[in-house]
C-alpha cells in the first residue's frame, strides 16, 4: 500500500520537536495537522507559529497554514502518516489513542529520545498500521518573543527514518528539517542515545549547552558515561551506527581533549544558539518527569542484564531523579558536585 500524492501528516504530541517539523511541513505546502495541549493550540490558532533556524531563515506561518486541535479523534481520522512525538513515558497511551482513531495503513514514525518506542508502538498497534524508527538529531528551543509560539533549531542535524516505506522520506524531507533513510535505525538510536547522555548534565548544570560543552570539567563527565555505554553495548553485542563524522567509540577521547585543542577539533559540536538547552532541562524548569529513566535509564537496564558496572551514570540519573522530586527546576550543580568530589 503507497502513499497518497498528496499525504495528511499529523504531529501527535507536538511539543518543541514536534511544532518545529511540523511548521516545517507546513512551510513547504504539506497538509499539517498539530495534537498538541490546549495553552499552544489556542495561541498557534489566534496568532500563527513561527519556525526559525540556526543558519538565520524566520519564518512565521498564518494560522490558515496548518490545522491545530487537542482532541485526538479529529486528528488522527484522516492521517495517512503519524509523527510520534510524546515522550517516551506517554508512548502507549499515544499508540492507543492511534489505534482506536487512526486509519488503516496509516504510517506511524516514531521520532522520539530513546530506544524501544517503535517496539513500543508496534506492540500496542495492530498490523495494519505500519511502525517507523526515526531520530531527530537537533535541538528545538520553544520561546514567546511575539504573539506567534516560536520554535527555533538551535542544532544542526538530519532527521533519520528506518527504509521501507516508498514516499514517506520524500513526503518528509523538507528545508529545516532534512530527513534521510537509514539501513540501521537500531544502531542509529543507540548511538544518539549516547550523546543524548549530555542531556542530564546539560539539565542538571542549568547552563546553556555552548557554555556547558565548552568547559572540559563538563565533558569529562560525558565522557565517562559514554565510555560506560560504551562497555555496556559491548557487552550486551549491540552494534552502533555512525551518526556524526567521528566514530562513537572516539568520542569519549575528543570530550576530554583539552579546552583549546576541543574547540578546534570539534567546532561543529559547539555550533549551538547559545539559548539552547536541553529538553530535559526544560521539563525540570516546567516541573515535569524527564525522560531520564529512558535514557540513563536504558543504559543502566542494559548494564543490570551484562554485569557491566555503571556508576557514573547511575549517580548522574539519581541527581536527576532527586530533582524532578525537589521541583525546584534545574539544581545549578557545579560539575565537581555531579561528580562527587566534595
Amino acid at each position: 500500500m503507497s502513499l497518497p500524492d498528496r499525504p495528511r501528516v499529523t504531529i501527535a504530541g507536538a511539543g518543541s520537536i514536534g511544532c518545529y517539523v511540523g511548521g516545517c511541513l507546513a512551510r513547504a505546502g504539506r497538509d499539517v495537522t498539530l495534537l498538541t495541549r490546549p495553552a499552544l493550540a489556542d495561541a498557534i490558532a489566534r496568532h500563527g507559529l513561527r519556525v526559525s533556524e540556526l543558519d538565520g531563515a524566520d519564518d512565521t506561518l498564518a494560522p490558515s497554514a496548518l490545522k491545530v486541535t487537542t482532541d485526538a479523534a479529529s486528528a488522527l481520522a484522516q492521517a495517512d502518516i503519524v509523527l510520534v512525538t510524546v515522550k517516551s513515558g506517554a508512548t502507549p497511551e499515544m499508540a492507543d489513542a492511534i489505534g482506536r482513531h487512526a486509519p488503516p495503513g496509516a504510517v506511524v514514525v516514531s521520532l522520539q529520545n530513546g530506544i524501544g518506542n517503535a517496539d513500543a508502538l508496534r506492540a500496542r498497534l495492530d498490523a495494519t498500521h505500519r511502525v517507523v524508527a526515526g531520530m531527530v538529531p537537533f535541538n528545538v528551543v520553544q520561546t514567546r518573543e511575539g504573539a506567534a509560539p516560536r520554535f527555533h533549531r538551535a542544532t544542526s542535524g538530519t532527521i533519520g527514518i528506518a527504509q521501507g516505506v516508498p514516499g514517506l522520506r520524500r513526503t518528509l524531507d523538507v528545508p529545516g528539517a532534512p530527513v534521510a533513510e537509514h539501513p540501521d535505525m537500531e544502531g542509529v538510536l543507540w548511538a544518539k542515545l549516547l550523546l543524548n547522555l549530555n542531556n542530564a548534565l546539560n539539565a542538571l548544570s542549568g547552563l546553556p549547552l555552548a557554555g556547558e560543552l565548552a568547559d572540559r570539567r563538563w565533558r569529562v563527565l560525558l565522557a565517562a558515561q559514554i565510555a560506560e555505554a560504551l562497555a555496556v553495548l559491548r557487552a550486551a553485542d549491540v552494534r552502533l551506527a555512525r551518526v556524526e563524522a567521528v566514530p562513537p567509540r572516539a568520542i569519549p577521547f575528543i570530550l576530554r581533549l583539552p579546552d583549546v585543542i576541543f574547540r578546534v577539533v570539534a567546532s561543529r559540536m559547539l555550533a549551538i544558539d547559545p539559548a539552547a538547552r536541553s529538553s530535559m532541562w526544560e521539563d525540570l524548569e516546567r516541573r515535569r518527569l524527564t525522560e531520564i529513566d529512558y535514557l540513563q535509564g536504558a543504559i543502566l537496564a542494559l548494564a543490570a542484564e551484562a554485569g557491566v558496572a555503571a556508576p557514573v551514570t547511575g549517580r548522574i540519573a539519581g541527581l536527576v531523579k532527586d530533582a524532578e522530586r525537589a521541583g525546584r527546576g534545574s539544581p545549578g550543580l557545579r560539575p565537581e558536585e555531579v561528580a562527587g568530589d566534595e
